[in-house]
């Protein structure tokens, strides 16, 4: 009897300790990659660099919580480094000094929502994947990009706008705030509104989710519509940073929103992921680019490692996928 009860003891323990690492390990990870990088980098731990960290990945950050939501529907969103440099140059024209910036920053959302409703449009109303719809939609933008500003930059942006990436309230840097808030409204409408729950029943079995009288078409369209206003949002940001227009800007950001989604959890499969997640896995992705660099590491095996990152989650990924079928 007491033999038994010990192996019961031991099966519950396991089965605690691998709920606890399938809740909460990507967690774990990020914190030991900051005790490692503190270790290997003193500079690592200072405030200065801790804010410059998460000022970085904010603009991914803001992009990947808009294509999590696709994801979870079992979607894919690769256009949004295009969205972001069509928007920067469309804004860019519009913040000249004098001019309203009231009106360029929502022309700028609504260009981005905009592309996001037409990628949404077509993949669920023309069944066509979104991969190859998104990917039509990468191209369009990036060629609209560099058509309307005959492939050049456009600077002599007003103070009032680049405020926006430059400047900071009480010591904490605008994009790091707007990055908490869009965290703080994407939990909220994915763990606490319709369209959440609409989003993971889409995601998890989508004939089921039809049978059951949700209009996926229309979630699905809204789901890329709020992808595609997070873009937006980045651009608009991006551009206040760097203080110019680039419609060669972001080329590949869409990867580093995917890899952060990935790695912070959601299923490419569809039907899981949550927004804190994400986040996390935005700032793996930034405290290892930081890291690297404070070690003196080159780029390129930067890239290398990102990407071995970014497979080993999808294996994990497909491992879990398989155990619960």
């Amino acid at each position: 009897m007491a033999a038994n009860a010990k192996e019961i003891d031991k099966t519950e323990m396991k089965q605690y300790i691998s709920k606890i690492l399938s809740k909460y390990g990507i967690v774990l990870i990020f914190i030991a990659m900051c005790v490692l990088m503190t270790f290997l980098s003193p500079a690592f731990l200072r405030v200065r660099n801790i804010v410059n960290v998460v000022r970085q990945i904010s603009i991914i950050g803001i992009v990947a919580m808009g294509v999590t939501m696709v994801i979870i529907t079992n979607g894919i969103d690769l256009s949004s480094g295009s969205v972001i440099a069509l928007v920067s140059v469309i804004v860019a024209t519009f913040v000249q000094p004098g001019e309203n910036l009231f009106f360029a920053i929502l022309l700028g959302l609504s260009i981005g929502a905009l592309a996001g409703c037409i990628n949404g449009t077509i993949s669920a109303k023309g069944k066509i994947p979104p991969f190859i719809s998104t990917l039509g939609m990468m191209t369009v933008a990036r060629g609209l990009a560099l058509l309307l500003s005959d492939g050049r930059p456009i600077g002599n942006l007003s103070d009032s706008f680049t405020f926006i990436g430059k400047g900071s309230i009480a010591g904490l840097p605008i994009p790091i705030i707007i990055f908490i808030l869009i965290g703080i409204i994407s939990h909220f409408l994915l763990s606490s509104t319709k369209l959440g729950n609409y989003t993971y029943a889409i995601g998890g079995n989508e004939q089921a989710a039809r049978i059951c009288g949700i209009n996926v078409d229309r979630y699905k369209i809204l789901i890329f519509t709020y992808a595609g206003l997070l873009s937006a949002l980045a651009g608009i940001i991006l551009t206040a940073r760097i203080t110019a227009g680039q419609p060669s800007m972001a080329v590949g950001l869409e990867l580093d929103a995917i890899a952060s989604a990935v790695i912070g959890g959601t299923s490419l499969s569809g039907g899981i992921g949550t927004i804190g997640g994400t986040v996390v896995g935005a700032l793996i992705i930034g405290v290892l680019n930081n890291g690297l660099d404070l070690l003196g590491v080159s780029s390129y095996y930067q890239q290398i490692l990102k990407g071995a990152i970014i497979v080993a989650a999808v294996l994990l990924d497909s491992r879990k996928n398989k155990k619960k079928a």
